[in-house]
């Protein structure tokens, strides 16, 4: 197979933790006889300094006419004053808009060997494994923003269409795991979570009648992800609950480090990219975990090129690293942590000599 892929780096640890997913890319590329062509291009606050705008139009443009897209991070202390007019994050907004991602699929099957590093309970952890699908371009982050002196409002608003799509994408995820839906909302307050509510509701019972469907609320919700993890299958919420959930349950997981995403619309082209943040204090260390970039990368061999096995390959040494004790920083304990540079040659080497070979496509 033959596939351009765009790799924006962006800021903070994001150039060092994508540069680990492509090296990886290539192992995975050399052993099954794939040609994946890279091309870096800038956002976020790297591409303010060089260009004043957090997506310059030729990032755009290559992005179109890529296979897939593979992110780092974008944002840190540099650009965080929140009275500027151009703010790096507002790259990652504009992208997924033009690329129309709707979907955000975050996975979330906490590792035994990493249960250490969890707040949570390890009891509570086994057997853990749930798909979080946000949705991402509607809701109080697309919506009219107004500022005065003394109030400030955000629009958060929603279509029919909007949430139909994002529902049919989670039910036929559902279909292909364990057949469970919860859909999140706040229908006891908010008028646009009723309508949420409606329309999952009528999809489901229309269109995929053998996905079992459960509605929560977001604030129970919140507390059921940590009380009770292993009960849920396929979640599916609005854009700002998506955000707030993921990151909550990165700690499940033990550490945002190993925790990747897709986003996903109706065409091939996904972007991917770790669900951490840019962690300036590290950026340049040499210290940044590259296991959630590697397995954004994963992701992004299964859903825009369709290699399935050679994603599973990937997951399984990333799995295989883990249960070897490879810890970067932000999951040993004090003076036993590999280095990021340490961590991709691991999983690299698992790739290359524990994986099953798959059959070479043309």
């Amino acid at each position: 197979m033959h596939a351009d892929i765009v790799v924006l780096p962006g800021d903070g640890i994001g150039p060092e933790v994508t540069a680990a997913a492509v090296q990886v890319l290539l192992a995975v590329a050399k052993r099954y006889g794939h040609a994946f062509h890279f091309n870096e291009h800038l956002i976020g606050g790297a591409a303010i300094d060089a260009t004043g705008e957090a997506l310059p139009a030729a990032t755009l443009e290559a992005a179109r006419r890529a296979d897939a897209v593979l992110l780092g991070a974008v944002g840190g202390p540099k650009w965080s004053d929140p009275r500027a007019s151009v703010r790096p994050e507002q790259g990652l907004l504009a992208i997924r808009a033009a690329l129309g991602l709707f979907a955000n699929l975050r996975p979330v099957a906490p590792h035994p060997a990493a249960f250490g590093a969890s707040p949570i309970k390890p009891h509570l952890l086994n057997g853990v494994d749930l798909l979080v699908v946000r949705e991402l371009t509607g809701g109080v982050y697309f919506g009219r923003r107004e500022r005065s002196d003394d109030r400030a409002s955000d629009l958060c608003e929603y279509t029919v269409a909007e949430i139909e799509r994002v529902v049919r994408r989670a039910c036929e995820l559902a279909r292909a795991r364990r057949g469970r839906l919860t859909s999140v909302d706040k229908a006891n307050v908010l008028e646009t979570s009723r309508l949420w509510r409606e329309v999952t509701t009528r999809v489901v019972r229309e269109e995929y009648p053998d996905v079992e469907l459960e509605h929560q609320l977001v604030d129970s919700m919140a507390m059921h992800l940590l009380a009770k993890p292993r009960e849920y299958d396929v979640i599916v919420t609005e854009n700002m609950f998506g955000d707030i959930l993921t990151d909550e349950a990165s700690m499940l997981a033990g550490s945002l480090g190993l925790l990747p995403s897709a986003s996903l619309g109706e065409g091939r082209v996904g972007l991917y990219e770790p669900i951490h943040g840019s962690a300036p204090d590290i950026a340049g260390r040499g210290i940044a975990n590259p296991y959630a970039a590697i397995l954004s990368a994963a992701l992004l061999l299964r859903h825009s090129l369709g290699l399935d096995a050679e994603a599973a390959c990937v997951e399984d040494a990333v799995a295989g690293v883990l249960e070897a004790g490879v810890f970067t920083a932000d999951l040993a304990a004090e003076g036993r942590a590999v280095s990021t540079r340490e961590a991709t040659i691991a999983v690299i080497d698992r790739l290359q000599h524990d994986c099953v070979a798959v059959e070479l496509r043309d």
